[in-house]
């Protein structure tokens, strides 16, 4: 559904979110492939770690909810490189929560992080792809983007929103000749996984999880999603009538 890529040898790659998890894990990899690699994200401290020794990679730290730190981000790199190759939306957050312990201000925060900075990221960078006319970009959405989850009351209908968004995006930049990602992890043992007190079925690594995103990227894939035997259980089950899909998810999760 996406050009196939061979090479990512001088590919100009910008990752937002590449300080932890599977950003950083990316972000890396890419390096070692020959890219050239803007890691972004709040932590200075933890993106100057990540990129010390590095050679082809660039501490860019932004924060996706300040629309003008992503524009000023893009602007500069467009500048220094010009061009971008692929943008990775990595960047997002999760905080628990069910209807009985509905936070708004909570709420509002994770939707302004996961939702608007996405958003945030397209303003720039939608006109600088369609002026190549080429490139792509990659959103990070999740497994719990296909259904209604217990504790994810409000990280699961960001990611709905983002599977939506990527859809809709691939409708409208396709015919013009730039690739869209639609990235669906489930569950990647990260600093966002490691304060959960649920069984998380087919835990992977940061580093198994970047090395299939990539690996779907170069693949042309538009729809990548991972651990497999997870994924297409969660895709499977959504299209089952509510009152079977119900009783699955309470049975599984024993929520």
């Amino acid at each position: 559904m996406n050009p196939a890529i061979t090479s990512w040898k001088d590919k100009r790659v910008w990752v937002i979110g590449a300080s932890t998890g599977i950003g950083e894990a990316c972000a890396h990899l890419l390096v070692d492939g020959g890219a050239r690699v803007a890691f972004s994200a709040r932590s200075v401290e933890k993106l100057a770690a990540t990129t010390a020794n590095t050679p082809g990679a660039m501490a860019l730290p932004l924060d996706v909810t300040d629309s003008a730190a992503v524009a000023a981000a893009c602007k500069q790199l467009v500048a220094e490189w010009g061009g971008i190759d692929l943008v990775l939306v990595v960047a997002g957050g999760y905080n628990e929560m069910r209807a009985d312990s509905f936070d708004l201000a909570l709420a509002n925060g994770l939707i302004d992080l996961n939702l608007r900075g996405v958003f945030n990221c397209l303003a720039p960078v939608l006109p600088q792809l369609l002026r190549q006319g080429t490139g792509g970009i990659g959103i990070v959405a999740s497994v719990a983007g296909y259904g209604g989850l217990p504790k994810a009351l409000v990280y699961g209908p960001t990611k709905a929103a983002l599977i939506n968004l990527t859809e809709s995006l691939y409708l409208d930049l396709h015919p013009k000749g730039i690739a869209v990602y639609q990235i669906n992890p489930g569950f990647v043992d990260t600093p966002l996984t490691a304060h959960n007190d649920f069984e998380m079925p087919a835990l992977m690594t940061a580093k198994d999880a970047a090395a299939q995103l990539v690996d779907g990227i170069e693949r042309g894939q538009f729809h990548i999603h991972f651990p497999r035997r997870f994924t297409n259980s969660m895709r499977l089950a959504r299209l089952l009538p509510y009152r079977l899909y119900f009783w699955l998810i309470h049975k599984v999760t024993k929520l």
